[in-house]
């Protein structure tokens, strides 16, 4: 009897053990949860703030009012700082902090013409590989694409337009080529959605898509190649105009223009 106690008592500290260490679990869950919703509060709070025109090249993003403004502790924030910094929004300056970084239109050029080349290859490559079944999913996004453009939903038309590019991207079947561009697309995001904010350009976007669709489905790899390297060239050179128009200056001659007329 004394046996069946001690194995009932045994039983019931392990279920308690057990229940402690799921809520413990659940709340370390939480905690995450609430931080990373926190640091993506942040970086989408000053990406707006630099896209709009809020906050100006070389003007300083200071944690303290961060700090107030979100009721947390500078951890999160100087993540999201680190983070900014690698897409191109900021700067982080030892025993100074971070400051907002100036767009240079031979960065964008540079950014461009990379871009062209990379992610023209791979439209030429997948256009040999795409099945059906990936050519209907990049339509139906392109329809999305096609509502968010009346909507002027820049930011959700910024990650679908993302999900169409990383189809046929990994369609191409070159893992080292899909991480080359991820990598590079992620270090240069500010120029992608400052280009895609631009009026008009989403719907353009969407035509263009529509062209490029139609060369997948003809297993046109040259036709692709050429429509994505335009595509991405115009992106660039209508950026660069619009860096220069918001200076008082006409913007000068670039060889996205070359790749456009070609």
């Amino acid at each position: 009897m004394d046996g069946e106690k001690r194995l009932d008592f045994t039983c019931i500290l392990y279920t308690l053990l057990i229940i402690i260490f799921r809520g413990c679990q659940q709340v370390k869950r939480r905690s995450i949860e609430q931080h990373q919703t926190l640091r993506e509060k942040i970086l989408e709070t000053i990406r707006d703030a630099i896209l709009d025109g809020q906050l100006k090249p070389g003007e300083k993003v200071a944690e303290p009012e961060l700090a107030t403004r979100f009721g947390i502790s500078r951890t999160p924030i100087r993540e999201a700082f680190r983070q900014l910094e690698s897409e191109g929004y900021l700067t982080v300056i030892p025993r100074k902090g971070a400051v907002v970084t100036a767009l240079s239109e031979r960065a964008v050029e540079e950014f461009y013409v990379i871009k062209s080349i990379l992610e023209g290859y791979a439209a030429q490559i997948s256009a040999q590989n795409m099945t059906e079944k990936e050519i209907s999913k990049l339509e139906a996004l392109n329809d999305r694409l096609h509502l968010l453009a009346e909507q002027g939903d820049v930011k959700n038309f910024f990650k679908v337009h993302n999900e169409f590019h990383d189809i046929f991207i990994k369609a191409a079947g070159n893992e080292k080529l899909a991480e080359l561009i991820q990598q590079m697309l992620l270090k240069f995001n500010r120029f992608r959605l400052a280009s895609i904010s631009l009026p008009g350009r989403m719907e353009i976007s969407v035509k263009e898509h529509n062209a490029l669709i139609k060369a997948f489905r003809n297993k046109d790899g040259a036709a692709a190649d050429a429509l994505v390297r335009k595509t991405a060239s115009f992106g660039g050179q209508i950026l660069i105009q619009s860096m220069a128009r918001q200076e008082g200056r006409e913007a000068k001659s670039s060889i996205l223009k070359q790749l456009i007329d070609v």
